[in-house]
């Protein structure tokens, strides 16, 4: 047996690499990573204030107190930045592509039952 070609150079080689060009994103993509970022950056930002103010009050509140620093105070502090981060986590809205992704599919099924011939899931966004 005599081997020419491997790998990419074979004509199963060459059909993969054409299927696995990057695809470009869609306009509805597009539009929707930008608001997810958005968003995130807003969410980090109010975290980041949140944390600031409450950090402020707990020290104007410990300075009226005048008492001797504790273990306790440090725990408060722990529990201000995991609600921080909390606040940082809910505002990232991972599911959101997702869920277009799926309305956009069950669009195509329907658009399959009425007998249209669906070839790219983007092509649903015009419909």
């Amino acid at each position: 047996m005599l081997v020419l070609c491997v790998g990419e150079h074979t004509d199963a080689g060459k059909a993969m690499s054409i299927l696995a060009e990057e695809q470009d994103e869609t306009p509805l993509q597009a539009k929707l990573s930008h608001i997810a970022k958005f968003i995130g950056k807003i969410g980090t930002c109010v975290a980041v204030i949140l944390f600031f103010s409450l950090t402020i009050r707990f020290i104007v509140c410990r300075v009226d107190a005048v008492e001797k620093f504790e273990g306790a105070e440090l725990k408060v502090a722990l529990d201000y930045f995991i609600l921080c981060v909390t606040v940082v986590v809910v505002s990232v809205p991972e599911g959101l592509p997702l869920a277009v992704t799926i309305s956009l599919a069950y669009s195509m099924t329907r658009m399959m039952k009425d007998q249209n011939l669906v070839r790219k899931l983007a092509a649903c966004e015009t419909m």
